[in-house]
């Protein structure tokens, strides 16, 4: 990984779907994984990359899932909410192993273990080099983290949403389940939404198009994939108006 190649973006939200840190495991956080992407991201803030996160909870609790169990669903959502707390303490952790500055940001108030988030004081720490990790979704029930993603991508006025997948961008249909599959290089919001390609949920989606925030999705599991989405190699699938 050279550090002599220059930056395509600035500032960028990373959004890392839960199932990305339980690797092969069922349940749970697989340490292997969050450790080589925090040894990533230390590579791209050293290079001057300002970088926001929001992690998924599907390694540990998902609301829908838990709703079909039988819970109630603003329960459900709200265990998720906690769930995202757990992995962004993870993360924090592995990335204070490493030596990078990070702080947590709640959207609700978890005293001595979370910042409350303020959308100000975000992009001041960003600004100074720390790592910000966006925790507790958008703090309400039935919006998911994609939906946090795109928000919090909006307020600190990041260049870029990447969101990290196991897959290696946008596809037809699951190209795991389809050998027909059709990858797309580059789209259109309208052509995501004609053909009703499932990127994230129709709200996120919405408020990222309303708002012109591109969209790149990537196969996060790939060594050295992040360094490429920032530095300009042609991966993944690039979202814009």
């Amino acid at each position: 990984m050279s550090t002599n190649t220059n930056l395509i973006y600035h500032r960028v939200l990373l959004k890392i779907s839960g199932e990305i840190l339980q690797g092969v495991n069922k349940f749970g956080i697989d340490i292997k994984i969050i450790t080589r992407i925090a040894k990533e991201i230390k590579c791209l803030v050293e290079m001057g990359l300002q970088i926001g996160l929001v992690i998924g909870s599907g390694n540990l609790f998902r609301g829908v899932e838990l709703s079909q169990l039988g819970i109630n669903r603003i329960i459900s959502d709200h265990i998720g909410i906690l769930s995202t707390t757990i992995n962004s303490l993870a993360m924090q952790d592995v990335l204070h192993s490493i030596s990078l500055k990070s702080c947590i940001m709640s959207s609700i108030p978890i005293h001595g273990i979370c910042k409350i988030y303020h959308w100000k004081e975000a992009i001041d720490l960003l600004s100074k080099k720390t790592i910000v990790i966006f925790s507790g979704g958008t703090g309400n029930p039935l919006f998911t983290t994609d939906s946090a993603a795109c928000l919090r991508s909006i307020e600190i006025q990041s260049d870029v949403l990447l969101k990290g997948t196991k897959v290696d961008g946008v596809y037809s249909k699951d190209p795991k389940k389809n050998i027909d599959a059709v990858f797309y290089k580059n789209l259109k919001y309208k052509d995501v939404l004609k053909k009703e390609l499932k990127v994230m949920d129709l709200t996120a989606f919405t408020l990222a198009r309303d708002h012109n925030l591109p969209i790149r999705v990537f196969n996060i599991n790939k060594s050295d994939s992040l360094y490429r989405m920032v530095t300009g190699y042609d991966e993944g699938t690039l979202i814009t108006a």
